[in-house]
């Protein structure tokens, strides 16, 4: 289970719990990358839970940085902002 909350306009505590794992991760993301990747056609905290889910298919959420920018995730998975950009309405 993936639960997002927001501590600031830019910036969310991700807490997944998978059977006996828990982890936790803080995850920034700038006004412009937002856009790109939803042109508001989704909220920042879906934005966040979708890429949870797409990291989640991908690896471990032991494996998972405790902290980065969403920016990040295309330089580990170059199909990211594709899959990202595609789930806009």
């Amino acid at each position: 289970m993936v639960q997002v909350k927001r501590k600031n306009q830019g910036e969310f505590l991700v807490s997944i719990e998978e059977g006996d794992s828990h982890t936790e991760h803080i995850v920034r993301i700038d006004d412009s990358y937002y856009q790109y990747l939803t042109n508001n056609q989704m909220s920042r905290e879906e934005l966040v839970e979708t890429s949870f889910a797409f990291l989640l298919r991908k690896e471990p959420p032991e494996s998972i940085l405790p902290a980065f920018d969403l920016r990040v995730i295309s330089r580990y998975f170059p199909d990211y902002e594709e899959k990202m950009r595609s789930q806009r309405g």
